[in-house]
């Protein structure tokens, strides 16, 4: 059927320009067409010649609501709009995978359409100096030298011998060395990654992907630096990276969305959008696996653990005594005694599923914290559950939903993703209470933006009206994943940096004053081929698509990071190292920047010989050079 186009007034006022058609015109039309392109392709499609033979033209892989969301995606002003389809109920699936839709992004590039991504913070931000200055993100004394350019690491290691009390906090040493070269790659996967980590030790470092493996590398072990020739091959695996340990996990929904390490790293589990959860040692050969199940025991129920019952895990986290794991998925969370073998927390948290959730502290824990697509982190007190299921606060700031949530591991501060393109810094005392909370539980303040249908046109209110949030930082890319974000490491730089991947192709390392310190380019990261310690190298790869940074790791000892990113829309991604490289990673030659420096210390020099100066005068006193008519 001809989409009936010209049934619109031709005239809009004086201006002569015809206005579009109405919403329930372009309901239909697009209704229309989208069912005449599936009736030709059930039918077999158009027959054409093509060099002698025939071919079908059709599509597959999509159904009306995904196709209808992006015609309607691409007209602004009909944003929000359904078809007509029987088969949708207005609500989105059960398991609305955060990216199932690869032959979607596939077909539509969107990376030629601009995204909002909030203001640019240039200076520091009075809330962030605060924190900085607090005390509780490392030692002051080093912020202070760093803001008097006094930071040089071979003096202090030179001048260590000379002091009364020597340097012995590795943060005096690192707290100033942030990661700043686009890298090498260490490993290629055949399937996306979805989980990159380091052990809490950064002794190892493991993925898990969509073909449901699991991947443990030992990183006390240098990669190998002799070409693709000396390249290790698993099933789906390329590195050069020593591998401690390979295992395939059960199969669940769509891939294994996270996976964590026991603090005493000899355990994982990983969690695959089914009520179960398993766990692996990771110490020996064997492929054995224990499931700890989070679903209501049934009596007489073999299928008890069959993944189809009505819920899915989402992410899962040990405690750090590593005898408890908590476990977030479709509106729940819940809490496995490993000792006991039993559940013995379910929670009704949310209104929408937990796409994350992690413990407050590493000492108590009692407090556990949950982030929803329903745009709220709420905290949970264990020892006043029994009484209520109502959590001990709630933080409100994000008007779309979390993608991730990680803690500092003090029991105050956390820090969290979310689809209004915005990364938040929260204070556990500074949470809401449940009457704030109610106030609001029933207004939207979002656009219930669907982050794998890229651009995100910007926030519908500029402020949240019960923000609780300590700072906000803006500058990433949440689209098509569940991108992650972190504090840096405690013991080398006192947590002072945030950092988090990006779906536009790059890494961002923001200080807590809210500027980015550091960005990192994805794009331009060298192949296996090349040391990711040697200088600095313009990359010559060729992308049409920047990859996508979904989950990045910062080094506990050393300034280094590693990254996992989608490299296509389809299929496959790499890890990559970087690392601090000082004036390797300059522009120019050394000449130029001792130079540069000599400059900068003449000028430093004369600035406190005058200030110095002006200390030293008296009042009154006539100095020469002044005009005596303006002492009289």
């Amino acid at each position: 059927m001809q989409p009936d186009w010209d049934a619109v007034d031709e005239d809009d006022g004086d201006d002569g320009m015809r206005s579009g058609p109405s919403p329930q015109q372009v309901r239909i039309s697009i209704q229309d067409v989208l069912a005449t392109m599936f009736a030709i392709q059930s039918a077999g499609g158009p027959q054409s010649p093509d060099h002698g033979g025939s071919r079908n033209t059709g599509i597959s892989g999509f159904n009306l609501q995904d196709i209808s969301r992006w015609f309607i995606g691409r007209g602004g002003a009909t944003r929000g709009l359904a078809l007509n389809d029987p088969d949708a109920d207005g609500e989105e699936d059960d398991y609305d995978y955060e990216d199932d839709d690869d032959d979607y992004h596939a077909l539509f590039n969107t990376s030629s359409r601009t995204s909002w991504k909030g203001p640019e913070t240039t200076e520091p931000q009075k809330e962030g100096v605060e924190l900085l200055n607090s005390g509780d993100f490392g030692r002051v004394g080093n912020k202070a030298q760093k803001r008097r350019n006094k930071t040089n690491i071979a003096n202090i290691i030179l001048n260590r011998t000379r002091r009364i009390r020597p340097v012995s906090n590795k943060e005096d040493y690192a707290a100033n060395l942030i990661p700043n070269s686009n890298g090498a790659s260490v490993a290629a996967c055949e399937h996306n990654i979805y989980t990159g980590q380091y052990s809490a030790d950064s002794s190892f470092y493991y993925t898990c992907s969509q073909d449901f493996r699991l991947h443990v590398f030992d990183t006390t072990k240098p990669p190998i630096r002799h070409g693709t020739a000396r390249l290790q091959s698993y099933p789906g695996l390329q590195t050069n990276m020593k591998v401690r340990k390979c295992i395939q996990g059960h199969l669940g929904q769509w891939t294994i969305t996270d996976a964590n390490l026991s603090p005493d790293n000899e355990r994982m589990i990983y969690s695959s959008i089914t009520p179960t959860v398993y766990m692996t040692n990771i110490l020996d050969d064997s492929q054995v696996q224990t499931p700890i199940p989070f679903s209501d025991p049934r009596a007489s129920n073999r299928r008890a653990l069959i993944h189809d019952e009505s819920f899915g895990i989402w992410s899962c986290r040990f405690s750090a005594d590593g005898n408890e794991v908590v476990a977030g998925g479709s509106k729940k969370i819940f809490v496995y005694d490993l000792l006991a073998n039993r559940r013995t927390v379910k929670i009704n948290a949310h209104t929408d599923d937990v796409n994350s959730c992690c413990w407050a502290d590493t000492a108590s824990g009692n407090v556990l914290v949950s982030a929803s697509d329903d745009t709220f982190i709420k905290v949970w007190d264990r020892r006043s559950l029994g009484a209520s299921q109502k959590p001990s606060g709630i933080l409100i700031g994000h008007t779309e939903g979390l993608t991730y949530v990680s803690a500092k591991g003090d029991g105050r501060y956390i820090v969290s993703n979310g689809k209004d393109q915005a990364m938040r810094l929260w204070d556990l005392r500074k949470m809401r209470s449940n009457q704030d909370f109610d106030a609001v539980r029933g207004t939207n303040y979002g656009l219930d933006f669907d982050y794998r249908y890229p651009p995100y046109p910007g926030p519908r209110v500029a402020k949240h009206p019960k923000d609780c949030s300590v700072m906000t930082y803006y500058g990433h890319s949440v689209m098509r994943t569940l991108i992650r974000c972190h504090f840096s490491p405690t013991e080398t730089t006192g947590a002072q940096y945030l950092y988090s991947g990006s779906a536009d192709g790059r890494i961002h390392i923001w200080s807590l004053d809210g500027r980015v310190v550091q960005v990192l380019d994805r794009s331009k990261t060298l192949s296996m081929s090349f040391d990711p310690s040697q200088p600095e190298l313009p990359s010559t790869r060729s992308r049409n698509r920047a990859p996508c940074v979904r989950d990045v790791s910062w080094h506990s000892e050393e300034p280094v990071m590693m990254s996992a990113a989608w490299e296509n829309s389809m299929n496959g991604s790499t890890v990559a190292r970087h690392e601090w490289k000082g004036l390797l990673r300059m522009q120019g030659a050394l000449e130029d920047w001792v130079e540069k420096n000599t400059l900068e210390g003449e000028e430093s020099s004369r600035r406190r010989s005058v200030r110095l100066r002006n200390q030293r005068r008296v009042p009154g006193a006539f100095e020469e050079g002044e005009n005596a008519e303006d002492t009289e």
